[in-house]
């Protein structure tokens, strides 16, 4: 009798990927956070330690949903009955909350959290995913054709949000608004009526950057950040020498320099910059296939799943993740302006973490039940997203 060859199913692919992502978060959390350089044995600093528990919380969760069934997003005929509806609403009620002083908390001079007995919420990290599976229900799922019955009802909840979150956050809310504009032409909306709607919202975009002084300083500090070294160009100045000390093979795990206080936000916003100074081009590359691993998977989801609602859930979540991974990349490499955003899966963080490896269980879901066009009943036959054979 021959032996059966395993063969790696895609979600064991997205799993691995996943895991390894969150695996090198917690070391890099760990060597970032950690004030001693060259030591085998390191003591785990608090936030090292701390983000341990939101990796294995988060892993946690990721394998649980990844075994339900996504289509349970689906069951409810009704909009208002459905969990997408509850979820987007929760997101909003969420993100109101945090703007009433007294409720939301402040840190680093931005009202961005909400404390929940011992945990701490980041409302705009349920925003994002909230913009997401909804657009997956309404693009696949009601008609868009028509302008104000169709293409509007769908582009208020995703207005609304993004405002919300721009009071405290431009840079989450410019990510979302790029992920629904990518899910939207994926959906083959109209391209007229997206025009309608993208010029104001570059309007809306060029006021809140023009009506905060340290978003100007961010975008005039980009054109040349040496010309303030020590002020807004700093941050950039410094990730750029974290490139340049580690070269190819890097200066090994845990001897970083740029880490000991020249480098802010090292174990968020700049962690690529560490990585590279302690790992090298060896990390970088290994970083960067982590996350092609998980587009790809959502790139076969599209391409092998039979019901739209599942794919454009895939290619939602692997657009929101890819971009937000590109952006932060690109500011740690100085290829463009200061943005506040967090390495995904890497950087340390809490709720954010869990919530997004919670939206990475829903792509392994669509990867691990692949349903027929009728499993899920649907309101009318969708024109959106294209059908792709197998």
């Amino acid at each position: 009798m021959e032996a059966s060859i395993y063969r790696l199913r895609h979600q064991d692919i997205l799993t691995a990927c996943v895991l390894a992502l969150l695996s090198l978060g917690v070391i890099m959390v760990q060597s970032a956070s950690s004030s001693v350089t060259g030591q085998l044995h390191w003591q785990w600093s608090i936030m090292g330690g701390k983000h341990v528990r939101f990796a294995v919380a988060a892993a946690i969760t990721y394998l649980f949903i990844g075994q339900i069934d996504y289509s349970f997003l689906m069951r409810r005929k009704s909009l208002l009955t459905s969990p997408i509806a509850w979820a987007s609403a929760f997101a909003m009620l969420t993100c109101v909350a945090v703007l009433v002083p007294g409720i939301g908390s402040q840190i680093n001079g931005a009202r961005r959290w909400l404390k929940l007995g011992p945990m701490v919420l980041q409302p705009s990290e349920l925003a994002k995913w909230a913009v997401v599976i909804f657009l997956a229900y309404w693009l696949t799922r009601k008609p868009t054709e028509k302008f104000f019955t169709g293409f509007l009802p769908a582009m208020a909840p995703v207005a609304i949000l993004c405002l919300l979150v721009v009071i405290q956050d431009f840079g989450t809310a410019a990510l979302i608004a790029i992920c629904a504009f990518t899910m939207l032409l994926a959906g083959r909306i109209k391209l007229r009526h997206i025009l309608v709607v993208l010029v104001p919202a570059l309007m809306a975009g060029v006021w809140f950057i023009a009506h905060r002084s340290y978003r100007m300083k961010r975008l005039l500090a980009f054109r040349d950040p040496w010309a303030s070294p020590q002020g807004d160009g700093y941050h950039m100045i410094q990730s750029l020498l974290s490139f340049s000390t580690g070269g190819i093979f890097g200066r090994g795990l845990g001897n970083g320099i740029q880490k000991l206080g020249y480098l802010p936000e090292d174990t968020t916003d700049f962690i690529f910059s560490v990585i590279c100074e302690e790992l090298g081009l060896f990390g970088a590359i290994l970083t960067i296939a982590l996350y092609l691993g998980i587009i790809w998977v959502a790139w076969q989801v599209i391409r092998q799943k039979r019901d739209d609602f599942g794919r454009m859930l895939a290619f939602g979540i692997a657009s929101m993740i890819g971009l937000q991974a590109a952006i932060n990349i690109a500011v740690a490499t100085v290829s463009v302006p200061t943005k506040g955003l967090s390495l995904p899966l890497i950087s340390a963080g809490g709720s954010g973490l869990v919530i997004t490896c919670a939206a990475l269980g829903l792509l392994c879901s669509t990867a691990r039940h692949r349903r027929a066009a009728d499993a899920v009943e649907p309101d009318h036959v969708p024109g959106g997203f294209p059908v792709m054979q197998n």
